[in-house]
């Protein structure tokens, strides 16, 4: 059914380090705070600031990003996160026009895939810029000047002055951006209170900084409510033009997964453990989703997608949990920090052996980055020391001094449980580690892309009933793949019989 979505805008800056996050963040926990129901949302493959959006909102922070999904989703997506909110806040990535970066012309597109501005255009939704302006004075009228003008349907409604040193300071760069016809609607003061603990990857995540990333936020909001005018913001905020919201449902039926689902809400966050209810019947089958520290790279889409593809979606934690849930027929492991976490992931040895046990026995798993090096032999660390996992892949990982980084177009190369050779997808790569393989034969690999001088890039691996590599796909993008992953757990359950043998003796399978 087309219906309205709620009104929204875009928060942008002119680049990266100009406080975006953290504005953001405090304006979705200001909003909240004085009752507004507020959606979140991140431009781009960006898994670190949706979940400060989620601490400040009390919902899931959601990803809107064209070149991974497809530009026809953005708009659904959207009107999915933000059903019964009263406004949605999107935060851009980088600065305002950056995104996907064409290698043979880099400056050829005015509004490149996947930048703030695309999506905003996307949405019809206006721009709300934040510039980091110490350092500055009337030549921000320059700046604002140019970024208001690049593009004429990027419409920048309003400026939040970020870090701004005195009074004067403020006055000073107000009548710079209305001298160009762009309202200032808030002047944020310089403190270093509000930084967040960065590392290599970003900011450090809220699974593994849960309190003081709480204290943060609600200061955050605490800063930005007081110096930044919310009813004119609000004021600001557009309605997208009505859509048919994204719905997991219609996905996987169009897809045509031989998935089974039910009205009784059984499914993704559903952590009771045991049997399901539709265990019995055999159609609801149970998926294990990493979860915690080590694994916080995941989409709010797929656990969703899975739950319409007939799955029972339990989350666990690698770090503490001594066992996979009962009856466990699949398992996704999705990206994160295991470099940061790797001897308390080694020294759960009995969930290692577990998962080993059930690779060999067939069990489907679905691997991405953190979960390509936690099936891994060994991984070292940032300190250096070596750390025995999985031992499901021949891969020794370890990391490394440079930041792997982009968008790849990349093809299958064998048959999966996620993908058949030779369908497509657009991924994104993210990380400071290396895998490399033991020795012995190689597994087939799970991709092959060219990398920008036009060399082939053989990726990942598909190994039996694993599929496990760096490229991050938007299960959003790729139903079909959810919906054959949830089939393959479905299929190997019914393989065992009634009855598998787990760690804590017999469970139903």
């Amino acid at each position: 059914m087309v219906t309205p979505a709620p009104p929204g805008l875009v928060v942008a800056a002119p680049s990266s380090g100009s406080g975006k996050t953290t504005v953001t963040t405090g304006l979705m926990a200001a909003l909240a705070a004085g009752g507004a129901a507020v959606a979140p949302f991140k431009v781009g493959p960006d898994y670190i600031d949706p979940g400060y959006h989620a601490l400040a909102t009390g919902r899931p922070g959601r990803n809107l990003d064209p070149v991974l999904v497809g530009e026809r989703r953005i708009a659904p997506l959207y009107a999915h996160g933000a059903a019964g909110c009263d406004v949605g806040v999107v935060e851009g990535a980088m600065g305002l026009f950056d995104g996907r970066v064409d290698d043979a012309d880099p400056a050829a597109a005015v509004v490149p895939p996947g930048s703030a501005a695309h999506v905003a255009g996307l949405l019809g939704l206006p721009v709300v810029l934040v510039v980091d302006v110490r350092g500055y004075s009337q030549t921000l009228s320059a700046v604002v000047r140019g970024l208001a003008t690049h593009d004429p349907g990027t419409r920048i409604a309003g400026v939040i002055l970020n870090r701004v040193g005195s009074e004067r300071h403020t006055a000073i760069l107000t009548a710079a951006c209305e001298s160009v016809g762009v309202s200032v609607l808030g002047a944020v003061p310089r403190d270093g209170g509000l930084e967040v603990p960065s590392r290599h990857l970003g900011l450090v995540t809220v699974a593994e900084h849960a309190g003081p990333a709480e204290a943060a936020v609600a200061e955050m909001g605490r800063i930005v409510g007081e110096h930044v005018d919310l009813a004119a913001l609000r004021a600001l905020a557009a309605r997208p033009a009505p859509v048919e919201p994204w719905d997991p449902a219609a996905e996987i039926a169009r897809a045509g997964g031989a998935h089974r689902t039910r009205a009784d809400g059984a499914g993704a966050g559903d952590e009771t453990g045991g049997r399901g209810p539709d265990d019995e019947a055999g159609d609801r089958v149970t998926i294990a989703l990493a979860g915690g520290p080590a694994f916080t790279f995941a989409y709010a889409e797929h656990a969703e997608l899975l739950a319409a593809a007939g799955a029972r979606v339990v989350t666990i934690d690698p770090l503490v949990d001594p066992a996979l849930p009962a009856g466990t027929a699949g398992l996704v492991l999705p990206g994160g920090f295991p470099e940061e976490h790797v001897a308390a992931l080694a020294g759960n040895t009995g969930l290692m052996t577990r998962i080993a046990d059930l690779v060999r026995a067939g069990m489907p798993v679905h691997a991405e980055c953190a979960g390509l090096l936690y099936l891994g032999r060994t991984l070292a660390g940032r300190d250096g020391a070596e750390h025995a996992l999985a031992g499901v892949l021949d891969l020794e990982g370890r990391f490394g001094p440079r930041l792997t980084l982009g968008y790849r177009d990349a093809v299958a190369t064998a048959d999966s449980v996620l993908f058949r050779a030779g369908e497509r997808v657009v991924g994104h790569e993210f990380h400071r580690t290396t895998a490399a393989p033991t020795g012995g034969e190689r597994a087939p690999a799970a991709w092959a892309w060219r990398d920008r001088f036009g060399a082939r890039v053989d990726e990942g691996i598909v190994s039996g009933s694993v599929h496990a590599s760096y490229l991050h796909v938007h299960p959003a993008g790729h139903p079909e793949a959810v919906a054959r992953f949830a089939d393959a757990a479905r299929a190997w359950r019914a393989s065992q019989g009634t009855r598998v043998k787990s760690g804590d003796g017999e469970v139903a399978g």
